[in-house]
């Protein structure tokens, strides 16, 4: 689903217009972005919780030569579902 097709159903489902749905949606993504790079967690009740998660520096090999790099620190984005939305997907 892209994004103009998202705004196009929730205008339908929610009887906004296109535009209202539109501004709603880009300040619900600011806020989770920001949320998220304050190194909070976004939880969405019935959905999941997304959340950014420090990856470990590590060693990794290349598979020819043999030769071993560090791969540096990281952050990362997690997604964590519900158990709710783990049913719907796996009952479907």
């Amino acid at each position: 689903m892209t994004t103009k097709e998202l705004i196009s159903n929730i205008a339908k489902r929610s009887g906004l217009s296109r535009s209202q749905v539109a501004d709603l949606l880009d300040a619900t993504e600011e806020a989770m972005v920001q949320q998220l790079l304050d190194g909070k967690s976004v939880h969405l009740q019935g959905f999941g919780a997304l959340e950014v998660r420090q990856k470990k520096e590590r060693i990794s090999v290349h598979p020819r030569t043999g030769e071993r790099t560090m791969i540096p620190p990281k952050q990362q984005i997690a997604f964590r579902p519900t158990q709710t939305l783990k049913d719907e997907i796996k009952n479907w």
